[in-house]
């Protein structure tokens, strides 16, 4: 028989299904009436949202590994469609929750990154009042990139909610399956092109005036932009490297290493040869031992090798020398001179960001809004620097906002290593999510790293498990392939 408080649970439950049930009848009837096509949107949703409640955990994971299949899809909208649909599912669940009186899971950086995501709505309301460098008219592009922050951090969420559910480390290797979309189609645009469809086409050069030859057509997979397929290859190295360490049978994650390394390469993006080197230096440095060393040297040497065997990648390291890093005949003033004719891209970063600062300069304190620097540098182009793209946003607020949302996050990570048990799964993870996390602000020197949305959604991801109490198993555990039943 059920207490009083069951009671509650149950009927508030039964309360906000006949709502929801009331509700979509009432629109499926007026969508019939107008256009049956709508009728089937409803119903579609209307089934997604019961799956979603009948088989949470199976629900939430399959819609992690869904979301790297569709990023190219951009002309169809699925990307924003996802974002928004992810945001009223977890504000739906959460509120489920809260009715029925039953714990939503959260820590401390997630009220952290919460605050951070409302300060920056703050850029948002600013821009109609006339606060801030660009009016009214650019609203719809500020509140779009305000969305996909908040995206992440309902995605943070969420994937909290499946704590207690799952095993921590069982999350993590779930996630794997979101590779075999971009790594099938990747292989595809190297091998059979001419089989995919517009959408899936192989990228050609990038916005920075880089040589286009014919070794220069770049893979993507099915993400929309090569650089941004490089950041999402780079994090499941980083988390392969921890499943190698981790798993007793090794050939099988080497080999998963080498073909994402083979992949890696191919996207034929220069920054993040230099995030690599970065990540396997701050992996090694802590633990420092030969044989470790040996290997991150020998892994090293293997990509940048593979890089510089192709006549695109020569390029690229050539072109290097030919600006204020290695000549010093050369300075930056020159430089931007030389940026208009050269086709060097980084010679074209001096130059864009020497264009933004003086647009900063303009609006110092606030900058010009959210999701604004393309407006705000006039060429169409991004800034190629996030430190550079907060500050003309922004202005000093911002980047000091942004600089501290960086910062917290990398103690986070050092707290949780401190807090570990030395030589367990959790530690080593954290250890390799460190090292990830030291190589992103590196790559956001010459990066629009920001800008890639598959990298932070899953890094929030395996972020929010990082943060589990992993030494106490689940107890109440659900099997992601049995029938997920919503606790009491």
């Amino acid at each position: 028989m059920l207490n009083n408080q069951g009671s509650r649970r149950g009927l508030g439950l039964i309360l906000l299904i006949s709502f929801v049930g009331a509700a979509a009848g009432i629109v499926a009837g007026f969508a019939a009436g107008a256009q049956p096509f709508y009728l089937g949107v409803a119903l579609f949703a209307v089934t997604v949202l019961i799956y979603f409640f009948a088989k949470f955990e199976q629900a939430v994971l399959g819609l992690l590994i869904l979301r790297s299949s569709i990023d190219s899809f951009i002309a169809l909208q699925l990307p924003s469609t996802f974002a928004i649909g992810i945001d009223a599912l977890t504000l739906l669940y959460v509120t489920v929750m809260l009715l029925t009186r039953r714990t939503v899971q959260t820590d401390r950086f997630w009220w952290f990154f919460a605050g951070w995501v409302l300060l920056q709505g703050l850029w948002v309301i600013f821009l109609p009042l006339g606060v801030l460098g660009l009016n009214a008219s650019f609203l719809s592009d500020s509140l779009r990139e305000w969305v996909r922050l908040f995206t992440w951090l309902m995605v943070y969420l969420l994937v909290m909610q499946l704590k207690d559910r799952l095993a921590p480390d069982q999350v993590i290797s779930t996630l794997f399956l979101s590779l075999i979309m971009p790594i099938t189609v990747a292989l595809m645009q190297m091998f059979l092109p001419s089989l995919l469809p517009a959408e899936l086409s192989p990228g050609l050069g990038d916005s920075a005036g880089a040589l286009v030859t014919s070794e220069g057509t770049r893979i993507r997979g099915t993400l929309g932009h090569p650089n941004g397929f490089a950041t999402f290859l780079f994090l499941f190295i980083g988390l392969t490297w921890w499943k190698l360490g981790q798993s007793k049978q090794r050939l099988p994650w080497l080999l998963l290493l080498g073909l994402l390394a083979f992949l890696y390469v191919s996207t034929k993006a220069l920054f993040s040869l230099m995030m690599l080197a970065v990540f396997v230096l701050a992996l090694i440095a802590p633990r420092l031992s030969i044989p470790k060393l040996i290997g991150g040297v020998i892994f090293l040497v293997v990509v940048i090798s593979l890089f510089a065997s192709t006549e695109f990648g020569q390029q690229r390291l050539s072109s290097i020398a030919n600006t204020p890093l290695l000549n010093p005949d050369i300075d930056i003033s020159r430089a931007i001179l030389l940026s208009k004719g050269d086709n060097n891209s980084f010679n074209w970063r001096l130059s864009q960001w020497y264009l933004l600062i003086q647009a900063w300069r303009q609006y110092p304190i606030f900058g010009y809004g959210l999701g604004s620097s393309i407006q705000a540098a006039g060429n169409g182009f991004l800034p190629h620097n996030d430190y550079i793209r907060a500050l003309v946003e922004e202005g000093i607020v911002g980047i000091v906002a942004f600089i501290t949302f960086l910062v917290t996050q990398g103690m986070r990570l050092v707290w949780l290593i401190h807090n570990a048990p030395r030589g367990s799964k959790q530690r080593d993870l954290c250890l390799v999510l460190l090292a990830i996390f030291i190589a992103i602000p590196v790559g956001m020197i010459t990066e629009n790293i920001w800008s890639h949305t598959m990298l932070f959604l899953y890094w929030y991801t395996v972020s929010a498990v990082a943060g589990w109490d992993w030494n106490v198993p689940p107890s109440n555990p659900v099997s992601v392939g049995s029938p997920a039943q919503l606790r009491s």
